[in-house]
């Protein structure tokens, strides 16, 4: 779903629901999440953003592990690019130096 910014620094705020990981981490789980990236990204895009950020999606209370969210992140927001052949800008925000190193490790 996609709602305006409001007072907001962006124009838009696209909202998704990330798997929640009860238990041992499944492949529907690394599914459902690999799909919050690309449904976020085919919304930008079909609305024509040129840009869009994304917090890490379900690694707090829903206890997606850290590092296999990033993995899935960085290889689902790839795979995405190539196959559209999009330029749009990609940011990964995030708010823990773990995190960070993660996705810096990730990222090259």
């Amino acid at each position: 779903m996609i709602t305006p910014g409001f007072n907001l620094p962006c124009r838009y705020v696209i909202h998704t629901v990330g798997p929640v990981v009860e238990g041992k981490l499944t492949r529907e789980h690394e599914r459902l999440l690999a799909s919050c990236y690309r449904a976020c990204l085919d919304l930008a895009a079909e609305k024509g953003l040129g840009s869009i950020a994304f917090c890490c999606i379900s690694t707090g209370v829903f206890r997606f592990p850290k590092e296999r969210a990033a993995e899935i992140a960085v290889e689902t927001v790839r795979a995405w690019r190539r196959e559209k052949q999009s330029g749009m800008e990609v940011v990964f925000n995030v708010h823990s130096r773990e995190n960070e190193a993660l996705y810096r490790r990730l990222l090259g």
